[in-house]
């Protein structure tokens, strides 16, 4: 006698043991079915095993379906988070340069960008050279230059949000990390009547970080909730 029935009884006592595992076993189920159809011989034509391999391909196709909804909303709640804090964060200081400096170290850091930078129009006679070079947080610019950079490569009117990867850096945005950033979101800000705009621009290294094909719905509660504090301080 060989070993051959002793292992076929070990197994058949498995498979009797637990079948749900092997129907629950998509790999031998299909190797079952292979073999099946390979018994019934090539004239015969299995249509409800077509039906139900065409039903496996649509499942294939939910299930990766499924898990990118699901991932892409953690994506987003990850991102809400991350808005949240740096919001919370941006509220704490009570005198305005801890303000701005807040906004290019710590929110930088929570939101995982490289640099922000705040721009404020004005003109050159209500310029201050000393809260101009604040650590490279905020920079001033002359009247009409944030429309001109938002609608850049465009040609139309600008956007509240813009993201866009850098093509012809800007050293009075960007400084001296004009040269490393690949992508940016511009934020304009609305500083109240009788105010030239701001804008908000944070950069990346990354050329995809901020990719036009993202949703700007967080960025632009972010600038709306950063705008009205800048009011306060404005005020």
């Amino acid at each position: 006698m060989s070993s051959n029935p002793k292992l076929e009884d070990n197994l058949r006592a498995a498979i009797l043991a637990k079948p749900d595992a092997v129907l629950d076993d998509k790999d031998l189920m299909q190797a079952l079915v292979a073999a099946n159809e390979r018994a019934r011989g090539d004239n015969i034509i299995d249509l409800r095993g077509i039906a139900m391999q065409r039903l496996e391909a649509r499942l294939d196709r939910l299930e990766d379906t499924h898990r990118s909804v699901i991932a892409a909303a953690y994506e987003n709640l990850a991102g809400t988070n991350q808005v949240h804090r740096a919001i919370l964060r941006l509220l704490e200081p009570a005198e305005f340069e801890d303000f701005l400096r807040t906004l290019g170290t710590d929110v930088a850091d929570i939101l995982r960008v490289d640099r922000i930078t705040l721009v404020l129009e004005t003109t050159a006679a209500q310029r201050d050279p000393g809260i101009a070079g604040l650590d490279g947080i905020l920079a001033v610019a002359e009247p009409g230059f944030i429309d001109r950079y938002l609608s850049h490569d465009r040609g139309g009117p600008a956007r509240d949000v813009v993201l866009r990867e850098i093509h012809q850096p800007n050293r009075l945005v960007h400084g001296d990390q004009a040269g490393e950033l690949q992508s940016e979101a511009c934020m304009l800000l609305d500083l109240g009547t009788g105010r030239l705009p701001g804008m908000i621009v944070m950069g990346a290294r990354d050329p995809r970080h901020f990719s036009p094909q993202l949703g700007t719905d967080l960025l632009a509660f972010f600038a709306g909730v950063f705008e009205r504090s800048m009011r306060h301080w404005l005020s």
